[in-house]
This record gives structure tokens, C-alpha cells and sequence, in this order.
């Protein structure tokens, strides 16, 4: 990793981190694209899975109260099976058509939540059921699922404070289904995995954006900082989208 993706790489992870503290979610939809744009499909997305992780447990302490375990509990099998779809389309796709996934999940994820802004109003454990599906095999596939949950919960009336507590677990949970099944099903290539030295800056980036967000939560608008978020990640999107589809 050259000193210009390393920089790009820890703004990314410092304001997604920072946002998800704020809005409940923002690593993956921040991160994910800018480290795919620097660092390919498999290898960014890897290390946003990674972060996501960490900021979750982090962010949990301090919204742990709202939680909503039942529903964590109904939700998580499904990620399961969508995270090993995911993980088999990272082994076999070509880097090109993943940059093509990456992209346009993201895209179609974005869309689909500024429509169901609308209060569209949808019910039913089957939409439960596809939205799990969805969301373990976008964030294994793109390292971005916090859009399709966000569709969810706009559609369905889920409570802010409500959905912002329980998203933390099953970003745990998820990004860890992610790491596991790409690993497990050699999903990453050989020789590809980042060097050592790269963690522990990874880690300190996610700490300063917990501690920013922290910081920023008492300031501004949970509003304004998802508006920020959806204007880094589509423009990310865009980038690895065009990447994709030029390369093909």
C-alpha cells in the first residue's frame, strides 16, 4: 500500500467510523468503496469488513440499552446463508466484475433506500427474509449492507434509536460471517493479504472516529451526518463502478 492509499484509506475509516457513531452505521458505506477504488475488490472490502467489526463492538458499548435482540436473533441465520453466497461470488468472480458488484450494490442499495423515504409501507416476515439474504451477501460481496437495512427500516417504521442500538450487533456479527466464509472458501487470493503494519494503523483510525463521532454527536444532526455518509459512498460507488466496467 503506497503512502496516497494508506492516507485515502484512513480518511475513510476515521469518517465512516465517525458517522457510524453519530448515525448508527457508515464504515461499510464510507469505507468500503474508497478501499476497493485503492486496494481492489477482495482486499478493500476485507479490510472494511475488519473495521466494521471493531467499530461496532465500540460503538455498542454506548448504545447497547437499545438493542433489539429479538429481532438480531430472527435476522442473523439469514445473513449466514447470504455471507457463503457472497463469499463463493468473491472466489469465482473476476476483479473487474467485482468491482462491477461492489459499485453497483452500493448504488441500488442507495436508491433503494431515497425511494422508500417515500413511507412506502411494507410487511411480512418475507421481506425480513430477503432483506437478510441481501444484506449478508452485499457485505460480504461489497462490505456495505447498512443501506438495505436503512430501506428496511424506513418501510417497515422501525424507530431510529431503535434500529441505530441493534444495527451494532449484527454489523459484529455479519462482518465476521464475512471475514470467516472469504477466508474459509479462499475467497482472498494468495499473497494478497495487506502487510502487518497495516492493522494497527487500521485500528487507530477507527479509534480516532469513534472518538470524533463522539465528539460530533452532541453537535450535529443524525440528518446531516447520513447525508454526508450517502455523498462519500456513492461517489466511492461511481468510482469502482466506472473501474469495473472500463476494465471489463
Amino acid at each position: 500500500m503506497d503512502t496516497t492509499a494508506l492516507i485515502a484509506a484512513c480518511v475513510a475509516v476515521v469518517l465512516g467510523a465517525g458517522l457510524q457513531r453519530v448515525a448508527g452505521m457508515g464504515v461499510g458505506m464510507v469505507a468500503a468503496p474508497v478501499l476497493t477504488v485503492f486496494l481492489g475488490a477482495s482486499v478493500g472490502v476485507l479490510l472494511s469488513n475488519v473495521a466494521a467489526i471493531v467499530t461496532a463492538l465500540l460503538v455498542l458499548r454506548a448504545l447497547r440499552d437499545g438493542v433489539d435482540w429479538r429481532r438480531v436473533v430472527t435476522i442473523l441465520p439469514l445473513m449466514l446463508v447470504g455471507s457463503v453466497l457472497g463469499a463463493l461470488t468473491v472466489r469465482e468472480a473476476d476483479p473487474a466484475w467485482l468491482d462491477v458488484i461492489v459499485g453497483g450494490s452500493v448504488l441500488l442499495a442507495l436508491g433503494a433506500s431515497a425511494i422508500l423515504r417515500r413511507r412506502v409501507r411494507i410487511q411480512g416476515r418475507s421481506v425480513a427474509v430477503a432483506t437478510g439474504l441481501a444484506a449478508g451477501f452485499m457485505n460480504t460481496t461489497s462490505g456495505v449492507a447498512a443501506p438495505a437495512w436503512t430501506a428496511y427500516a424506513l418501510a417497515t417504521r422501525w424507530d431510529h434509536r431503535s434500529f441505530a442500538a441493534t444495527m451494532q450487533p449484527l454489523l459484529v456479527v455479519m462482518n465476521a460471517m464475512s471475514v470467516a466464509t472469504k477466508l474459509g472458501f479462499g475467497a482472498i487470493p494468495s499473497g494478497f493479504a495487506p502487510a502487518w503494519w497495516v492493522w494497527p494503523v487500521l485500528l487507530a483510525a477507527v479509534l480516532a472516529g469513534v472518538t470524533v463521532g463522539r465528539f460530533l454527536a452532541l453537535r450535529i444532526s443524525t440528518r446531516a451526518a447520513s447525508r454526508t455518509a450517502l455523498t462519500v459512498a456513492t461517489a466511492g460507488a461511481v468510482t469502482a463502478l466506472a473501474r469495473g466496467l472500463l476494465a471489463l
